[in-house]
């Protein structure tokens, strides 16, 4: 395995760089104040559109898709440190347009959807003109086991019928987001894997109805957010399935793969800047006669913390070579590992970082109880740690069967 960067990535690597430095950095602070205190889902804070604007300017529009015509042309292991780089800050993955969810709904219609679903919702997507969301897990079920899944998407005549109510569905608060992407069982005396169904469905069509945005640890993520929506005899045309009946599970592995390399290496990315601000805070503060930085405590803290970085970086890379080399399906080990490794190692890091900051660090004044909150959310997201975890031991125990 070779992990060295082409020069096609070293100099996307220094224009990201530079590009955080001048512009990110300089305006988070400004993009929240810009959201509208009353209904902060009720508008988008214009620094983010002149972001955008500028970030296309400069080339750096659509980088995640892998070997696509529609992005860069990247393989995963290629967009891998590109994606670190914006994971330093909350509001980066949107300027660039590579933000989650849109990222994967992006990549499902890529390479799933028909000529006309592409032309109808792709091209908006990719251009930043519109936002999407993705709705599988439900409130009333586990929804780490997707089996469990009990909306419907049932066939009628030239049109399907959705029912169901999903929750977390990222993004639904953008008063940009026009298209959710439905999971549902369209048949449920099929094979278990071939019950579900994913299916388009626009978020002002008759039936659809945001019932609430969800908080994060108080944080409401707006204007993007996480909604729980109710779809009640919802009646969108039978074209707007994606693939077929039965392929809902098919397309969760296909989008999964490179969403999770995706989420470690911008946690990867977060915890870098955590340990950066970590190592200035401490050579500022003096505490029983000497700096922070000469406590033996602190020390520790800021070893563990490159050694864990750097391992958790390195098996992301691993993940994302075998993605490109061999597939998915024998990487699925190692996308399983690094779902694990990268938010725990992340979210020791930024806590380490919060702690060196005091009082502080649980503030907005810096960004770190932010990230915490943000990076928390991962060890569920993608599935809980704890089904990573079984699969991780059934394959390794498959070895000695």
């Amino acid at each position: 395995m070779n992990f060295s960067y082409s020069e096609k990535v070293k100099d996307l690597q220094k224009k990201l760089i530079d590009f955080m430095d001048e512009y990110i950095y300089s305006n988070e602070k400004l993009y929240y104040e810009q959201l509208d205190a009353k209904d902060p889902f009720s508008k988008i804070p214009s620094i983010m559109e002149e972001l955008k604007e500028k970030a296309k300017q400069h080339g750096l529009w659509n980088l995640f898709l892998p070997e696509s015509e529609y992005g860069a042309g990247l393989t995963n292991l290629e967009y891998a440190p590109l994606c670190e780089i914006m994971g330093r800050s909350s509001i980066a993955p949107e300027v660039f347009n590579c933000a989650a969810p849109d990222t994967g709904n992006m990549e499902v219609l890529v390479r799933y959807g028909t000529k006309e679903q592409k032309e109808k919702w792709l091209q908006p997507l990719l251009d930043g003109e519109i936002r999407s969301c993705f709705s599988m897990t439900e409130p009333d079920v586990a929804s780490s086991d997707a089996t469990n899944i009990q909306a419907s998407i049932i066939r009628d005549g030239d049109e399907y019928v959705i029912n169901g109510t999903k929750w977390w569905s990222s993004g639904a608060g953008d008063p940009r987001c026009k298209i959710a992407i439905v999971m549902g069982k369209n048949d449920p005396d099929a094979p278990t894997y071939e019950q579900q169904s994913m299916i388009l469905v626009p978020l002002d069509t008759p039936g659809v109805t945001i019932k609430r945005m969800l908080p994060v640890f108080g944080y409401d993520h707006a204007p993007h957010g996480h909604a729980e929506i109710e779809y009640k005899n919802v009646r969108v045309p039978a074209s707007h399935m994606l693939w077929g009946e039965g392929k809902g599970f098919a397309i969760a592995q296909g989008r999964l793969g490179p969403g999770r390399i995706h989420h470690c290496m911008r946690s990867i990315g977060a915890a870098e800047r955590a340990l950066e601000e970590l190592c200035k805070r401490v050579q500022e503060r003096t505490a029983f006669g000497k700096k922070l930085s000469q406590q033996g405590v602190i020390q520790e803290w800021i070893a563990d913390s490159r050694i864990e970085i750097e391992q958790a970086r390195l098996l992301t890379l691993k993940a994302a070579y075998m993605m490109d080399t061999a597939g998915n399906k024998e990487a699925k080990g190692e996308i399983a590992m690094i779902k694990v490794v990268a938010p725990n190692m992340a979210l020791k890091v930024i806590d380490r970082a919060i702690q060196a900051f005091g009082a502080a660090g649980v503030s907005d004044d810096v960004p770190l109880a932010a990230s915490w909150a943000n990076i928390r959310t991962l060890r569920l997201a993608d599935g809980p740690d704890e089904v990573h975890r079984r699969a991780i031991a059934r394959y390794e125990l498959k070895k000695y069967l």
